[in-house]
């Protein structure tokens, strides 16, 4: 039971993480309904993380029903943040590159860090 509670926890200091960076950080020229689709998307991305998906485009499109340009539209303040790391790896076909996000490792350390001092 305890690490289900550990799990639970976890999950809601990366929820309450992520709404305070982004929410209390505004970048120039974004709006709050900007903002808030980047807490949506981390929220997304979190989840996909824990269920071991690949955080690509395709794979967000499938599971958001944005289009294409709309999820690149969230994910790129996200990436100016630092919230999230890119890389290019072949895509599902074998041919071609394929956008690949990571959750950046400087959150998970301050999440670390922060149930440490608790």
């Amino acid at each position: 039971m305890t690490s289900t509670f550990n799990t639970q926890l976890y999950s809601l200091s990366f929820a309450a993480f992520i709404l305070r960076e982004i929410m209390d950080h505004p970048q120039e020229d974004e709006t709050p309904q900007s903002r808030l689709k980047q807490v949506g998307m981390m929220s997304i991305l979190y989840i996909m993380n824990q269920g071991h998906q690949a955080l690509t485009i395709s794979n967000l499109v499938e599971i958001t029903k944005l289009t294409r340009m709309g999820v690149s539209e969230v994910i790129e303040p996200l990436l100016k943040r630092g919230m999230l790391t890119e890389t290019f790896v072949k895509n599902s076909m074998g041919r071609g590159k394929a956008r690949q996000f990571e959750i950046a490792p400087e959150i998970f350390e301050k999440l670390r860090a922060f149930g440490q001092s608790s």
